[in-house]
């Protein structure tokens, strides 16, 4: 298992305790140097916050740790590719790398759909790798809205 997927495994279980509250499972995990910085997972709906995503919650957390907004030297993984909104954030952030599990065709900031982190105008210029656990990660997303629209 490479290094990317083990932090990735990690970034799935805390997407899995944010599905057991009624939040869409995404999750996500800072590291700096080979250790932990930050872990989150989804909570708009418990917090009723529309910016209660996991990446912006882990950064926020990372940026307590390390006493600054700008996250040098760290890579965050998250489930799912960062919609528009959190990738603004990541390319004002400035971790070294975005890695990232299921491709969101539909709002993806990272490549997907927009290159919100690589856009220059932003300051962005944070390279992003996508589909690490592609597969775990998108079972687990399917299988949360399959048992949301049988309810």
């Amino acid at each position: 298992m490479s290094e990317h997927e083990a932090w990735m495994k990690m970034a799935l279980e805390e997407a899995k305790k944010g599905a057991s509250l009624g939040e869409i499972p995404v999750g996500a995990v800072i590291v700096k140097d080979g250790k932990l910085l930050a872990s989150a997972h989804n909570e708009r709906e418990t917090n009723h916050d529309v910016t209660g995503h996991a990446e912006l919650s882990a950064m926020r957390e990372a940026g307590k740790m390390m006493g600054h907004y700008v996250l040098s030297g760290c890579t965050l993984y998250v489930t799912l590719e960062p919609c528009v909104m959190c990738a603004a954030a990541i390319a004002q952030a400035r971790p070294e790398l975005v890695v990232f599990g299921a491709f969101d065709r539909e709002q993806g900031g990272c490549g997907s759909v927009y290159a919100v982190t690589q856009d220059a105008r932003l300051r962005g210029n944070v390279p992003a790798i996508g589909g690490v656990l592609r597969e775990e990660c998108e079972a687990l997303l399917k299988g949360f809205f399959t048992d949301r629209r049988q309810r």
